[in-house]
């Protein structure tokens, strides 16, 4: 069936440029001359011979020079491509486990999996303890249980509407539920209307729209200098404060539980607004220290009163020196709206007593309260907060640890100590230029040598490398460089943040992954760059539903990954999270290249390998592939 396009005057997706025969040599070449092309046919084939006639490295064609090689081939009238067979079987049961059996298939899964989220599944989390909601978790499946199949995206499925379109409209039948029409109705979360969506920016505590609770909140801090560029937003709803501080430059990690208000983070993502699913339990969430300028809770009902302040420590963590926490709603400024929360008075007074005392113990200062927002502000050292410290220890100042390690780190009760400073106007850790020069400024944390091997020449000379390499992706699919064509963008293994840098002047978002297994913990630089990331295991699934990004950038993943787990398990992962018609982009080792290419070609994905940026004589190739449409059947009227 044809693809319903949000946009139909949008083109097609490719996974690389592929200009028509007609076009091929005037795009390419700019020969009209007769006798100029048989000579460019007659050199052809002799450097096909020679090259068949050469045992070296062999030579993948980039887009431009495989075109011209079929073209050649095709006048020999010989219909056979260009391949690795003479030096790279791609059948070679050698290759893998994975791949020994050349004819297994990836089917599509049943349509009851099209919002299967491996990680966060509902039925598995009742195993799990439901003390402080330890069960909604991140708890995997066993390898046992690990599906093998192709997640269906649901019937009608449509292009989301382009950015930033997509932030007020999405279609109903990518995420076909009503729930939230109907239990937020009041607070203008979200309507229905017809085939689609309609996000009006309303929040339970901000009824007037999210736009309007933003002005709020910037007549009490400044939102508008630079200095505020990223944000978390715990219990985010469908993300709207997020979505509407996008037009500010502030970028914000929005997170909610997989819980009873079906696909708050689906819905996000739908959008185009950066999200996971996530919750604060026992673990740290995935973020280093000092991560977030600005941490956001309106009415997202966390204890942060209890657990002897467990919660607010936590943020305390990933809050950057000098940082915001905002609390709207209950019980803020509860003498005056007690009743219409349906609570005691002596209930709420004793919560906001509760959180008062461990933003104190945190050495936290209360900037203002107005309203129904309150906003605190963390120190920018530990000077004051120290000699506090010699008069109580609660809470102790944790012992030598890595604040940065977050990925199945159990949470502590401890305060979380900031870098040492010499006086008490140094803000620790380093200062960070405003935005936008906060992009390609030297990062704090390389500047001052935390980061083990990587200097400020090497960072420079990352974001140089990264310019040029995007410079090419665009050269080989042109839709990399057309505003609008790409939305949610994930960088599996995104090392200093320097292809999201690239990125920087399109409309598009990246979610910057360093991998739990890296050599070297570099979360922190990325967020001290002003852009956002998380932790990941890729032999375990992303905390995200089925179809969360348009296109994907997997550098070198598979040989970081290599004897870790089968690829044919992070492929299948991928080809969940993508939307389709989504885009990757692989660039790896020449026999890991193949190894991928074996078995997306049995994902159904369309897929051409090219050549590395500087040559032929690059061991590392590029695979660019694209996810073929395809939705589950029709349900059947019984």
């Amino acid at each position: 069936m044809p693809f319903p396009m949000a946009n139909p005057n949008t083109p097609s997706y490719h996974p690389t440029s592929k200009p028509s025969k007609s076009n091929t040599i005037s795009s390419f070449f700019s020969w009209k001359s007769t006798n100029l092309y048989s000579l460019v046919v007659f050199l052809c084939i002799i450097s096909y011979l020679l090259g068949s006639w050469k045992h070296g490295m062999p030579t993948i064609p980039t887009a431009k020079n495989q075109l011209a090689s079929k073209d050649c081939l095709n006048i020999n009238n010989n219909n056979t491509p260009l391949d690795f067979n003479p030096h790279h079987n791609l059948n070679d049961s050698s290759l893998s486990p994975s791949l020994s059996n050349t004819h297994k298939s990836f089917p599509p899964c049943n349509v009851r999996y099209s919002e299967y989220t491996p990680c966060e599944d509902a039925k598995r989390s009742l195993r799990f303890n439901r003390d402080r909601l330890i069960y909604r978790e991140r708890h995997c499946p066993e390898k046992s249980e690990t599906l093998k199949c192709r997640i269906p995206a649901p019937f009608g499925y449509k292009n989301p509407f382009a950015w930033p379109t997509s932030r007020d409209l999405a279609w109903y039948a990518n995420v076909p539920h009503k729930e939230l029409t109907v239990e937020k109705a009041v607070q203008n979360w979200i309507r229905y209307e017809g085939e689609k969506f309609r996000f009006p920016g309303g929040g339970t505590m901000f009824p007037n729209g999210a736009d309007a609770y933003i002005d709020d909140i910037a007549k009490l801090i400044n939102l508008n200098d630079g200095s505020i560029r990223t944000a978390i937003d715990t219990g985010c709803g469908v993300a709207s404060w997020g979505a509407y501080l996008l037009s500010r430059n502030i970028m914000t990690m929005s997170f909610a539980p997989r819980d009873t208000h079906e696909a708050q983070v689906q819905f996000a993502l739908e959008r185009g607004v950066p999200a996971l699913i996530g919750i604060i339990a026992s673990k740290r969430i995935p973020y280093p220290s000092r991560a977030f300028d600005m941490a956001h809770c309106s009415r997202c009902l966390i204890p942060w009163g209890q657990y002897n302040g467990l919660y607010l420590i936590e943020v305390d963590r990933v809050l950057r020196p000098g940082g915001y926490w905002i609390l709207s709603g209950p019980p803020i400024h509860w003498k005056k709206y007690y009743k219409g929360w349906e609570r005691t008075q002596e209930d709420l007074n004793a919560e906001q007593t509760n959180i008062e005392n461990v933003a104190k113990s945190l050495c936290w200062n209360r900037v203002v309260e107005k309203d129904d927002i309150a906003i605190w502000q963390k120190p920018t050292n530990h000077l004051n907060c120290k000699v506090n410290r010699k008069l109580t220890q609660n809470p102790p100042f944790c012992p030598a640890q890595d604040p940065d390690k977050a990925w199945y780190t159990e949470m502590e009760t401890c305060l979380t100590p900031l870098p040492e400073v010499s006086n008490n106007q140094e803000i620790a850790g380093g200062e960070l230029e405003k935005w936008p020069e906060r992009l390609y400024a030297i990062p704090p944390r390389i500047s001052r040598g935390t980061v083990k091997g990587v200097t400020a020449e090497i960072f420079q000379k990352d974001a140089e490398l990264w310019s040029k390499r995007v410079s090419y992706y665009k050269n080989v699919n042109s839709q990399l460089g057309q505003a609008g064509r790409y939305r949610n963008v994930l960088d599996m293994n995104a090392y200093l943040g320097g292809f999201a840098a690239s990125l920087i002047e399109y409309p598009l978002w990246v979610m910057n992954v360093v991998p739990a297994e890296a050599k070297v913990n570099t979360l922190g630089v990325i967020y001290e760059r002003g852009l956002i990331g998380t932790y990941q295991n890729w032999c375990e699934a992303m905390s995200t539903y089925p179809r969360t990004y348009d296109l994907i950038h997997a550098d070198s993943v598979f040989s970081l990954y290599k004897d870790r787990c089968e690829m044919e398990d992070i492929l299948l992962e991928m080809d969940r999270v993508l939307r389709p018609e989504g885009s990757v982009i692989f660039r790896d080792d020449v026999d890991n290249v193949i190894k991928i290419k074996n078995i997306i070609d049995r994902l159904d994905w369309d897929s051409q390998i090219v050549d590395h940026e500087d040559g032929p004589h690059q061991r590392e190739k590029l695979l660019f592939a694209v996810k073929k449409y395809w939705t589950a059947p029709a349900a059947t009227k019984s």
